[in-house]
């Protein structure tokens, strides 16, 4: 007999306790700008934070939708893979079937290539506007027979294929020119096995999942983390040729040829990777290997693979050193600026953990849960610190030598006249800027509320390590509203404090404070 009342379903994710990131699927890194973007996948958004873990911009979320439009207005429906160009972010929008463009300059979120619903065709040719898909999995950056980056590459995992998005006029190897807007089948014959062949349209993936270009020679190839078939393979840029690279076996039908042995070629075994990071300064291929809860690295020249951190059980540890870290299913990898840290997003502990290289040494990526709630994503990210009344005081204090790699910590001590407090709900606020010397502070201006008075306020800039100049300088601005004590008049009152700043190129850790005080 069958019972007509309803089951209860309860999400899985929907019993976990609140966290900033909710199975984050990618990550990638702006080098020019040392920003990051990381596609929150459970929460259905993308997170732009700087380097220094404070969040620039939140694009979508929580809840699921399909709408373009301003960045408070556009939502995104599990996005997985991200690719970021200045103020520009793609997006596989995996469960809309959408690659969605993000410009962070202009405020907009549009659409690129798909209809919304999940597609069926296997060769593509239109443009992208009008193009079905098929669950895009990772995008990556590349120039085919054009301008520099004037294609996107696409792993359409739903049709088991790689695609190529063109955002300028092109040409794929051995194929005829393509339009800026077309979108098209590059390699795969939609078959799912592990097929090589040096015909790219008889090739065959099993559920492409990451991408990484590595265009330099003798490279010249698109590194790709098959996943079904628990391969990497290489797509050639020259002539679209695709080869093992390393785990499978040879025979193309069997998809089960999966383990977790680190060796050269075939004889290295994967489970189920779903991201690859190419390093052009350590001639490097970093795997997150998913289902084996590793990160393995793979040397192209000699294809040997082996464990570079983790140890094969699900967990969650930083350490204190890479063979005694633990990850859970890690989906996505990038490398930092320099080559020297690898970002990788810990999937199912909801994390972004930090590997560097040098120090062999994993730490937490802790984005600022102070930083998130004031993020001006949801609407565009402020360029300029807000406009100083005239008559407002200006402090200039005299220089502080500060190294390259340090944190300068701006400690104020403010006190309001006899008898006076601050006015309830009214936005106190202070902005830390550094106009003119815009790349201390990653090009943003940071921002906070003033809602306590009775300690310091400290505001801290982290400098970047490589500087463009030796002498630069930081401007902290404060915007006070209060009342007397009786509330019979309220004012608001507001005060400029520039830091100059004597800069060394020799790095150094640590803080450097500077302390201010005055009264309103």
């Amino acid at each position: 007999m069958l019972r007509a009342h309803p089951v209860g379903v309860k999400l899985y994710r929907d019993s976990l306790p609140p966290s900033i990131l909710s199975f984050p699927g990618k990550i990638c890194m702006d080098h020019a700008s040392d920003r990051l973007a990381i596609a929150d996948t459970g929460h259905h958004r993308i997170l732009v934070v700087s380097s220094t873990c404070w969040v620039l911009h939140v694009i979508g979320g929580p809840e699921s939708g399909r709408r373009d439009g301003s960045l408070s207005e556009a939502t995104f429906n599990s996005p997985q893979g991200v690719a970021m160009k200045g103020d520009v972010v793609y997006v596989a929008d995996t469960e809309n079937h959408l690659i969605r463009k993000i410009d962070l300059s202009e405020g907009r979120v549009s659409t690129l290539a798909g209809l919304g619903v999940q597609g069926t065709d296997k060769a593509g040719g239109a443009m992208g506007n009008q193009q079905p898909i098929s669950s895009p999995w990772d995008v990556a950056l590349g120039s085919a027979g054009g301008v520099e980056d004037n294609v996107l590459w696409v792993a359409m995992a739903g049709t088991h294929q790689i695609w190529a998005l063109f955002l300028a006029d092109g040409k794929l190897p051995k194929g005829s020119q393509s339009k800026a807007g077309t979108c098209v089948r590059w390699a795969g014959s939609g078959n799912e096995e592990n097929r090589n062949n040096a015909y790219p349209h008889k090739a065959a993936f099993a559920q492409p999942s990451g991408l990484a270009a590595a265009p330099e020679e003798p490279w010249r190839c698109l590194f790709v983390a098959d996943s079904e078939s628990s391969t990497v393979r290489t797509l050639a840029l020259t002539d679209g040729a695709v080869k093992l690279l390393v785990g499978g076996e040879r025979d193309p039908m069997n998809l089960f040829a999966f383990g977790d042995v680190d060796g050269k070629g075939v004889d290295a075994k994967l489970q189920h990777p779903l991201g690859v990071a190419w390093s052009p300064q350590q001639k490097l291929l970093y795997v997150a290997d998913s289902y084996n809860h590793k990160i393995k690295v793979v040397d192209p020249k000699t294809k040997q693979c082996s464990t570079l951190a983790g140890t094969g059980e699900a967990g969650d540890a930083v350490g204190p050193d890479f063979v005694m870290s633990l990850f859970n299913e890690p989906g996505g990898i990038c490398v930092g600026t320099g080559g020297k840290l690898l970002y990788v997003a810990d999937t199912n502990n909801h994390q972004v953990k930090v590997l560097d290289l040098q120090s062999k040494t994993v730490s937490l990526f802790v984005i600022s849960s102070d930083s998130l709630d004031s993020a001006p994503a949801k609407a565009k990210a402020p360029t300029k610190t807000p406009k100083m009344p005239r008559g407002a005081v200006r402090v200039d204090m005299p220089p502080v030598a500060v190294c390259a790699g340090q944190t300068v910590v701006m400690s104020l001590t403010l006190s309001l006249p006899e008898g006076a407090k601050l006015t309830d709900e009214a936005p106190s606020c202070w902005a830390l800027s550094a106009e003119g010397d815009e790349w201390l502070l990653d090009a943003q201006v940071v921002t906070g509320a003033i809602k306590d008075l009775s300690k310091p306020l400290h505001v801290a800039a982290k400098l970047p390590e490589v500087l463009k100049n030796l002498r630069a300088g930081l401007t902290l601005g404060v915007w006070l509203y209060f009342c007397t004590a009786a509330e019979a008049a309220c004012t608001m009152r507001a005060a400029a404090f520039y830091q100059p700043l004597q800069l060394s190129d020799v790095p150094a850790t640590g803080e450097v404070t500077v302390k201010l005080t005055h009264s309103l």
